[in-house]
């Protein structure tokens, strides 16, 4: 398949895949090919908010029948299962793909869920997320040592799509930066699922032709629970992060579902582990009415914080909001060390 195109002036060309254990073919998320970019303004985004927020009821009163519906459907099991807990990684991908690039997880149902209102904001959360990792390491990748390593260290990231999307967002926006550097991402995830994707699409996006071909890239899943934040630390230290440009994100993780004490301590383990221009980016739920209510309905375990409370827990791992995008139901930070 012709993959897109590595020329800032060419058109887009087809949609990569990458196929899963069980030989589905799943797309390639690229926030930069207009298959999966999303240009929505605030104010409307707003609108769709109140509109979704006014429609939407508990998860817990679904009739029987609508439940059954839902427990057939890829996405509607999945949502189902994470309520008191979290959604998984490849869910959570799946998401992100629109209602039009399903893949092997194409249904009718599927489509309805992959066209809704949650769906549209964890597509615009992985574009924020990418802009705030790329935007963070423009700086020390301009200067300096042009084969200093890169080493993006991934948080609870499932497939790590803000990992390879914003190494094929830099290669665009910043020729050459990336081209004589060891690159590594690297998944901490306690699920195997979602990095086993992570790592097929980074094989599939280094293909001659795609738009890594030729780098030095190298993905490696680290099994990992946030609760053991000096595990963080050893292998950050295996990895060499103090040698590196370090990017340190989490997606819907940690900011979002962990404790006081796993965010300051995980903050402090990368502060500690990672080289002094290091940035982190991440996912924080809202405090507002509207976000508590809609947790409440979906059952979501979310820990909501207002952005001077994540600022403190910030402060205590030695890092300093710099950046924040509000969105309808969280914000998405770059913090840079204090």
């Amino acid at each position: 398949m012709e993959p897109y195109s590595n020329s800032a002036s060419a058109g887009p060309s087809a949609v990569l895949e990458a196929a899963l254990a069980d030989g589905r073919c799943v797309p390639i998320i690229d926030i930069d090919h207009p298959a999966f970019a999303v240009t929505l303004a605030d104010a409307e985004l707003e609108a769709q908010a109140e509109s979704y927020e006014r429609e939407s009821g508990p998860l817990r009163e679904l009739p029987p029948d609508i439940r059954a519906a839902l427990a057939q459907s890829t996405l509607g099991a999945a949502v189902m299962a994470s309520s008191g807990t979290y959604l998984k990684g490849l869910p959570t991908y799946v998401f992100k793909l629109g209602p039009e690039h399903l893949g092997g997880f194409d249904s009718p149902l599927d489509r309805r869920l992959a066209a809704s209102f949650p769906a549209l904001t964890m597509r615009i959360r992985l574009q924020d997320m990418v802009h705030q990792l790329a935007g963070g390491l423009r700086a020390p990748l301009r200067d300096g040592d042009t084969t200093r390593p890169l080493l993006l260290a991934n948080i609870a990231g499932g497939a790590a799509a803000d990992g390879w999307n914003t190494l094929m967002h830099l290669r665009r926006t910043e020729p050459g930066c990336l081209d004589a550097r060891p690159i590594t991402i690297a998944v901490f995830d306690g699920d195997a699922e979602g990095p086993a994707f992570g790592a097929a699409a980074v094989r599939a996006l280094k293909e001659p032709g795609a738009v890594l071909e030729g780098l030095d890239l190298e993905f490696r899943h680290v099994v990992y629970d946030w609760s053991d934040a000096g595990a963080l630390e050893r292998a950050l230290g295996g990895l060499a992060a103090r040698e590196a440009i370090c990017g340190l994100s989490s997606e819907g993780g940690l900011f979002e579902y962990g404790s006081d004490a796993d965010i300051a301590s995980n903050l402090r383990a990368f502060h500690s582990a990672s080289s002094r221009g290091a940035v982190v980016v991440g996912s924080v739920t809202h405090d507002g009415e509207r976000a508590r209510r809609l947790a409440n309905r979906s059952g979501a375990a979310t820990i909501p914080r207002s952005l001077a409370a994540f600022s403190q827990l910030a402060s205590l791992g030695g890092w300093t909001v710099e950046s924040a995008i509000e969105r309808p139901f969280s914000r998405h930070v770059r913090l840079v060390r204090a």
